[in-house]
């Protein structure tokens, strides 16, 4: 019974965790070539299995650096304004790069930076059970697989999407801003006060990518 309650919360915790990481994958991926965009999951996605496997074993560590998730949400923050000014490019008209290699780093990085809760919840739930462990991590990459090829769909049929996307982009990163041992001692904001200053953060990041990309669209 105690393996079947393990099991069942590992399942949730990969259905919940995986859905913000799925986003970045299909925004990514969407723009390339069906074969090469089908390749970029599956190699984003297997490449991200032995990260995740590396997260696992220096989680412990990783919590401790002070500052590390503020920096990951910094990133993810420069990753939503990067998606969404290619995606008005795209959407213009104009050839913007959409590479293989690309899409592959981008899935990566944002993968590793959005990683560590998804790999302490199921280390947690696993309970020192390794093939627990590895059901739960190969689990979610195949959730990321499915929902990443089912938002790079999505956002090629429904281009505005790409709006929704970067919002769940910037939103993720800024939560992580404010998790950040280094960031809560300091500005310490809880409930609705964090979702209202975050829902700003995510406002701004896609107002500033706009502008990036009207500037860059007025001085070509």
């Amino acid at each position: 019974m105690n393996f079947l309650s393990q099991v069942l919360r590992i399942v949730i915790i990969d259905l919940v965790l995986s859905g913000d990481n799925a986003v970045v994958i299909g925004m990514a991926a969407h723009r390339l070539e069906p074969r090469q965009r089908k390749f970029a999951i599956l190699f984003g996605g297997g490449a991200a299995i032995g990260l995740r496997i590396a997260l696992t074993a220096i989680a412990a560590f990783l919590l401790r650096l002070q500052g590390l998730q503020a920096t990951g949400g910094l990133l993810l923050l420069w990753i939503a304004i990067k998606l969404l000014k290619q995606e008005e490019e795209s959407h213009e008209g104009i050839k913007s790069a959409a590479t293989l290699g690309g899409a592959i780093a981008t899935i990566l990085v944002a993968d590793f930076i959005m990683s560590l809760d998804n790999v302490l919840g199921v280390a947690g739930a696993s309970e020192g059970n390794i093939s627990l462990l590895l059901f739960g991590l190969m689990l979610s990459m195949t959730i990321l697989m499915f929902l990443g090829s089912v938002v790079a769909e999505l956002v090629n049929r429904l281009w505005w999407l790409a709006y929704v996307g970067s919002g769940v982009i910037a939103w993720t990163g800024s939560a992580m801003i404010f998790e950040d041992p280094l960031v809560h001692t300091r500005i310490s904001v809880d409930g609705v006060v964090r979702y209202f200053i975050c829902g700003l953060i995510m406002a701004a990041t896609l107002l500033f990518a706009h502008l990036i990309r009207r500037h860059h669209r007025e001085t070509d």
